[in-house]
């Protein structure tokens, strides 16, 4: 009889699992098929055609998939290659307390390339993959305006502190602060509009706001000061790179695919107020699949005239990493990271660097999650396009997520030493 392991059953979101079938026929074909239902009830669904041994066997450690959703030896292809049901969906989990996203693998004997009910799998499996670690805290956060949720590892602490930022999308997203809490970070998923009775359209961004969520959490007995990190991606970049211009609490930024100037909407902070850069609607395109690329659709930070609209990198006292997806066809997010590396230099500091990611589209994000090559944006009621190659995206995934953690440990922990 055919049988199907995956080690460990139940594990983090973020790590990887070995996927393994036995007892079938020698060199014989087979179809291994992935399924995910989200909690809204929307299917994703990745496949891969495998060969067995001579001894009935096949390990995804060391086995190439001969076609499918992916080619080549990808032990976690299952995983990373999974596609909506629905076009343009994005798996985004909500509730990462309480439940998991459960995968399940069915085992088929021969090479199927249509799902079909009436066909039985040869044997199945179930995989939990987690959000949070067990002792993980969420704390509701609403004080004074701030809104979000504060994740605290298990344990006394103190921990090092940082505060997670989104992009467009808005309302509360959870789960990357939740699985850096089970890295031993205590984290602040910080809502800043359409959330709760926050602004449901941003209009403006009040820097004030965000110092003061820097302070909140530096006031937190279990918040190892003093100085906290900011993780940020798209438009939570923009942001994330403000604050690291302008607070003297952040002391570590990642800035995932963001741009080194205001755009769309005013920045304020105490009297300081920077217009943003004009955007060119007409400069947009459509890609085949009907999806709007905004890459070249903003002004240019160097234009003589967009000066006032550029953050003064040269202030950030603390260390800044940008990470760059090569194939981002939503911002032009490459040039703006060397734009501010370059302002850095001709300041004589060295506090950024960049790390460059072949084949990675916008949406980065914690190891083995699906690529969203291009999804349904409510704000704008239009299709947008993400960018990224399934491939070289879920590469980039992986590498950057350790990388990240590196560079927080490095700088938060190590300031504390210093002082």
């Amino acid at each position: 009889m055919p049988q199907l392991t995956a080690t460990p059953a139940s594990a983090l979101a973020d790590e990887p699992v070995h996927v393994r079938a036995t007892g079938l026929p020698p060199m014989q074909l087979v179809t291994i098929r992935a399924t995910l239902k989200d909690e809204r009830g929307n299917l994703f669904r990745s496949k891969a055609f495998y060969r067995a041994n001579e001894a009935g066997e096949l390990d995804l450690k060391q086995d190439p998939s001969l076609g499918g959703d992916y080619v080549g030896v990808h032990p976690m292809g299952l995983f990373w290659s999974l596609k909506p049901e629905r076009p343009f969906g994005r798996l985004l989990k909500k509730d990462v307390m309480n439940s998991p996203f459960s995968v399940t693998l069915d085992l088929h004997n021969s090479v199927h390339l249509l799902e079909s009910a009436l066909v039985q799998p040869g044997a199945s499996q179930v995989v939990q993959r987690w959000f949070r670690r067990p002792g993980t805290q969420r704390v509701q956060i609403r004080e004074g305006r701030l809104r979000g949720a504060l994740f605290l590892p298990q344990g006394e602490g103190p921990f090092p502190g940082i505060i997670d930022l989104f992009g467009g999308l808005g309302g509360l997203v959870e789960f990357r602060a939740s699985l850096l809490a089970a890295r031993g970070f205590a984290v602040l998923a910080l809502a800043y509009f359409a959330y709760d009775d926050l602004p449901e359209q941003l209009l403006e961004v009040d820097l004030e706001y965000f110092e003061e969520a820097a302070n909140l959490l530096l006031a937190h007995p279990k918040i190892q000061g003093p100085g906290i990190g900011v993780m940020s991606v798209s438009k939570g970049a923009e942001i994330g790179l403000a604050m690291a211009c302008f607070l003297k609490q952040v002391v570590a930024t990642v800035c995932i695919n963001g741009t080194n100037a205001i755009f769309d909407f005013p920045l304020k902070y105490r009297d300081l107020v920077m217009l943003p850069i004009h955007s060119f609607m007409e400069r947009t395109d459509t890609d085949v699949l009907g999806a709007v690329r905004l890459s070249h659709f903003r002004g240019d930070p160097r234009d003589k005239a967009n000066q006032q609209s550029v953050l003064p990198i040269e202030k950030a006292q603390g260390q800044i990493l940008f990470i760059i997806g090569e194939n981002d066809q939503s911002t032009n997010s490459r040039e703006y990271a060397k734009q501010a590396l370059e302002q850095l230099k001709s300041h004589g500091k060295s506090n950024g660097r960049m790390l460059v990611y072949p084949g990675a589209g916008h949406l980065i994000e914690p190891p083995y999650a699906p690529l969203c090559y291009a999804s349904r944006n409510n704000a704008r009621s239009l299709i947008l396009l993400w960018g990224g190659d399934p491939v070289g995206h879920a590469a980039a995934q992986e590498h950057a997520w350790g990388e990240i953690q590196k560079f927080f440990r490095q700088h938060l922990t190590q300031t504390r030493s210093q002082l």
